[in-house]
């Protein structure tokens, strides 16, 4: 059958028309589809990190001041020899002893010095026999005086001669005092009872300048604590305080004297703390003690908001736009979960409470407020 010319040409013109729209739809879905995708990757809510976050404070801590430092002697008696150029024959003590007041603790050979008091016995003696001779011959011209049978310069030069005498066997028994005082301290004794902290001497040395032992009075240790300036005045005589040494092993102290000035480079003052006698305590140890009376306000993070790394401390604050900044910190005492802020960020700035968070300086984070029912004691 023949088509008609007409019908043909109209059956073409509908396919190409199809044809060309289909086309066109085709090249719009893959643009349209395309550009959404881009746009979706860099401004889509989901794509940014869910932190938590939670605010810097001011908070009273309640016995929350902490403060290291050095466990020291309250008194140290340094021990020594008054006598010098002789031997040391034995010394009777070692370091740790516990020695009582007066206790020997080195004896000097005293050999010189008996020989040296044998020799001024016999001085002394011979001395007091010239001395009685004077006084007799003086007692001979009592009463002769202007009798014209001794001279009134011979009665004078007996009495000076017997006083002489009397002069010279005081001075020869002074002179044996001095040897037997010698004598006396050629043994080395305690002035104070107490530990014995250090010993220098060793048998064979001669006495002479320098110190044998170093003795802590009662065997009394306290902690000399440096505690901030604006702290002071939280802590008084009398308060009570939990020292705890390396071992970890606690003992409980009192403060006995607060220092009158704060150091003009460290801006710190130095409490001292008495604590019990105990073979525990040893003078040159670390210790740290915590003030429980002490109250004061202080800004606070929690712990968990702390990152360290090779730099030091720091936070991540949550700033405008929620961008992530790292900031260096200083911190100071901790209590029940919460860390004092010395240096950092200021009261009311947004931290990110996880440290361990993976969000880096300049992120952009959606932060989830979490409210802080924590409260220090």
């Amino acid at each position: 059958m023949t088509r008609s010319p007409l019908l043909t040409a109209r059956t073409s013109a509908v396919f190409l028309a199809l044809a060309l729209s289909a086309f066109g739809l085709s090249a719009c879905g893959k643009g349209s589809s395309g550009k959404t995708k881009i746009e979706g990757a860099a401004t889509a809510p989901a794509d940014m990190r869910s932190v938590r976050v939670i605010k810097v404070e001011s908070r009273e801590l309640t016995g929350g001041l902490v403060a290291s430092g050095v466990l020291v002697s309250r008194e140290e008696a340094a021990v020594g020899s008054e006598l010098a150029g002789f031997r040391v024959a034995r010394v009777l003590v070692e370091e740790g002893a516990v020695v009582a007041a007066g206790q020997p603790l080195v004896q000097l050979d005293n050999t010189l010095i008996q020989a040296q008091i044998e020799q001024q016995t016999a001085l002394v003696a011979q001395q007091a026999v010239a001395a009685r001779q004077s006084q007799l011959q003086a007692d001979r011209v009592v009463g002769l005086q202007g009798q014209g049978v001794v001279s009134e310069e011979q009665l004078q030069q007996r009495q000076f001669q017997a006083e002489s005498s009397r002069a010279a066997l005081a001075a020869q028994t002074a002179i044996l005092n001095d040897f037997k005082t010698r004598q006396a301290r050629m043994t080395i004794r305690a002035p104070v009872g107490g530990r014995v902290l250090e010993r220098t001497v060793r048998p064979g040395d001669i006495s002479g300048g320098g110190t044998y032992f170093r003795i802590a009075r009662d065997s009394l240790v306290e902690l000399d604590a440096e505690v901030p300036e604006r702290s002071l005045s939280t802590v008084q005589v009398g308060d009570g305080a939990e020292v705890t040494l390396p071992s970890g092993k606690v003992v409980q102290g009192k403060v006995r004297l607060i220092s009158p000035r704060i150091d003009a480079q460290s801006r710190l003052g130095r409490i001292r703390v008495l604590l019990p006698v105990s073979n525990d305590l040893r003078p040159g140890g670390y210790a740290q003690a915590a003030f429980n009376s002490a109250t004061r306000k202080a800004t606070v993070v929690p712990e968990a908001a702390i990152r360290f790394d090779a730099e030091g401390a720091s936070v991540m604050v949550v700033g405008e736009g929620n961008r992530v900044q790292q900031v260096k910190i200083k911190a100071g005492q901790r209590s029940d979960g919460y860390v004092e802020l010395l240096e950092g960020p200021p009261v009311g700035a947004t931290v990110v409470k996880g440290a361990g968070s993976f969000v880096m300086s300049g992120d952009v984070v959606k932060p989830y407020v979490e409210p802080t029912t924590v409260s220090l004691r």
